[in-house]
């Protein structure tokens, strides 16, 4: 068949095109990024906020806070930290390392340094002064964390031109999200002072815009009285208001409300009692919102970040319960920060071009002796070193006490020119340590160090032990106190353990680059860290042992 010289023509014309066009298509497919690069993450850790806060609580949150993240992001619901001790530093450092402690080596808040016979403090360091305020509460810097963090390879992907600034009202938990290589870390001071400060690690002297905002006392606006947000009635959620497994402040008769934070003011530390309200919470916002602004962050196209935590939570944790109208109260209000930030976010960066996660450092238990009170098995040990049984163990089978180095984050630290002395294999001295203390009442499992330099445990308490290690900061028994029960006052609520309690937290995604949806998976701290290297294509933190969680991305 002969077609026409007009329709081969036409054929050939439309075959040119539809080739060019393919090319052109695959051409696009090449150039276009599979890399979101919002212009600010927003990385938010709740300090102690268990995963049924979010749950407990729901019918009393707003649209705009919780329930915007998990209506319109992703949330993972089984989501739990992998190694104790479960504390605000290696809490804060893990979210941000993509680790654990025998990778960063944040092994608690406070521990004991084998090196040099010191106990220290995570963030602890004298080679820099306070900028801000005079004395050493802004003498800190992240140098005992031992890998970089997700906001240091930001930096380092963007040349440094991506900022990084960390607000907290702790100065652990601004120092270590805002990692090595920060431009900024804020932290406040309470007392008589009611300032936000830093430390000379980041800066010679506070920028304007933070001296002004200290001149103009803003905070001061939260020296009030403190009463629930909604009728105390309506908070069936939580206990009775007056009970005895709360806390009370000096000058405070019963651990009611309302709070007349004016009339408790100098009784209790000035501007600190702000911590065990939700105005600490408050002013975190403010001053989180106030940095965003003097930081001219999520400017431009370079992605930024902006670390907040809010420690109001932790503070209210530890001196009511977790069962508490005050801490449900804590969270009502928390909800209302969380919604008044990211309104702030949609107008000054843009709705869409912002990612946020939120997660916690840690959960709690409720108070053992509401637990007890109520049938289920709970209560409190005393100190291992003032046990009188395991004093005259000592005595018997090495003459005294002196084999006893520290003992610290239920870690038992040895004396190594003591055990030196007594001619011991070192494995020996740990394996009967741990027999014995393994048949003490309130001690449920005993690990060796040797045990976990030589195992590769992948389940349950000794995986959590495990992951918690550091074999040049750790100690040489690890314990575990039995579920329920912990090493702290009959009032208020703690952490630290490996149970589950202390372990399941919630983990939420939203913003730029995050689907909606959820998932049962489990999931587990160090996910975070890698989770947004993908998102923003950028090198993984540099000890990340943790995987994305390829669910939550687009």
């Amino acid at each position: 068949m002969v077609f026409p010289k007009r329709q081969v023509i036409g054929l050939v014309i439309i075959t040119v095109f539809c080739i060019n066009n393919i090319w052109s298509q695959k051409k696009d497919n090449r150039d276009a990024t599979p890399f979101k690069s919002p212009k600010l993450v927003v990385g938010i850790v709740v300090d102690q906020m268990r995963y049924d806060y979010l749950t407990r609580f729901w019918s009393h949150y707003g649209d705009g806070g919780f329930k915007r993240m998990v209506g319109e992001g992703f949330l993972c619901k089984d989501h739990h930290f992998n190694y104790a001790p479960t504390s605000t530093g290696p809490g804060h450092a893990s979210v941000y390392t993509g680790a654990t402690p025998s990778m960063h080596g944040i092994i608690g808040n406070n521990w004991y340094d084998k090196e040099n016979d010191i106990s220290v403090y995570c963030v602890d360091d004298p080679s820099y002064s306070s900028v801000g305020i005079q004395g050493p509460a802004g003498q800190a810097s992240p140098h005992r964390l031992l890998v970089s963090t997700i906001t240091d390879q930001l930096r380092l992907h963007t040349q440094m031109r991506g900022k990084v600034v960390a607000v907290a009202l702790k100065d652990r938990g601004a120092v270590l999200p805002g990692g090595h290589m920060a431009n900024a870390a804020y932290w406040f001071v309470g007392g008589d002072e009611g300032k936000w400060v830093s430390s000379s690690y980041y800066m010679n002297t506070l920028p304007a815009w933070v001296q002004r905002y200290n001149e103009s006392k803003a905070v001061d606006q939260y020296k009030k009285p403190w009463n629930t947000l909604k009728k105390i009635t309506s908070y069936r959620e939580s206990i009775v208001d007056d009970n005895a497994y709360e806390g009370l402040f000096e000058g405070k008769e019963k651990p009611v409300f309302p709070y007349d934070l004016p009339a408790l003011w100098e009784a209790n530390g000035g501007y600190d009692i702000l911590r065990f309200t939700p105005y600490g919470n408050s002013m975190t916002t403010d001053f989180a919102l106030e940095t965003l602004k003097g930081e001219e962050l999520g400017r431009d196209d370079i992605t930024d970040f902006l670390a907040i935590s809010y420690s109001s939570t932790d503070y209210a944790g530890h001196k009511f319960g977790v069962d508490s109208k005050e801490v449900q109260d804590t969270y009502v209000r928390l909800d209302i920060e969380l919604e008044k930030l990211f309104e702030k976010l949609d107008k000054e960066v843009g709705e869409g071009e912002y990612t946020v996660f939120l997660t916690a450092d840690h959960g709690a238990i409720p108070v053992p002796s509401y637990l007890s009170s109520n049938k289920m098995p709970a209560g409190y040990t005393g100190s291992l070193m003032g046990n009188q049984q395991f004093q005259d163990f000592l005595q018997y089978k090495y003459g005294g006490d002196e084999l006893i180095k520290n003992i610290s984050n239920d870690q038992v630290f040895l004396d190594p020119e003591v055990v030196k002395s007594l001619d011991l294999d070192p494995r020996e001295i740990q394996e009967e340590l741990a027999r014995e203390l393994l048949g003490y009442e309130d001690i449920s499992q005993v690990y060796t160090a040797y045990q976990m330099q030589q195992n590769n445990f992948t389940s349950g308490i000794p995986y959590i032990l495990q992951n918690g290690y550091n074999q040049k900061r750790s100690g040489d028994i690890l314990y575990v106190p039995k579920p329920g029960y912990i090493s702290y006052g009959k009032t208020g609520s703690t952490h630290g353990s490996a149970q589950i309690y202390d372990t399941h937290v919630p983990l939420l995604f939203y913003g730029a680059g995050i689907r909606q949806g959820s998932t049962t998976e489990r999931t587990e701290i160090p996910d975070i860290a890698p989770t947004i290297s993908v998102l923003l294509g950028i090198a993984y933190p540099s000890g990340a042992t943790g995987e994305p969680i390829g669910e939550v991305l687009e």
